[in-house]
């Protein structure tokens, strides 16, 4: 009985796999394809994204502006 249900798992898998990697699409049977289209449509200036080595990060921050400090950043620590 126990190997009557390890074989079906087994075969579950082979299956899942199966249909995951396309291999059942002569079939018909395909997974919907995952594209993150939103997140692209969401992105405030993606072209100010600036990616630099960790040896040059120290150099960074003369390159950007400021930023305007926050009220939180001057409140007094209690």
């Amino acid at each position: 009985m126990l190997r009557l249900l390890i074989l079906l798992l087994l075969l579950a898998n082979v299956a899942y796999f199966a249909w995951n990697q396309g291999a059942l699409a002569k079939l018909g049977i395909t997974p919907a394809p995952q594209t993150e289209a939103e997140r692209l449509q969401q992105q405030v200036h993606p072209e100010r994204l600036l990616v630099t080595p960790a040896a040059s990060a120290t150099t960074i921050p003369a390159l950007v502006a400021p930023l305007a400090p926050t009220e939180a950043a001057s409140a007094p620590a209690r």
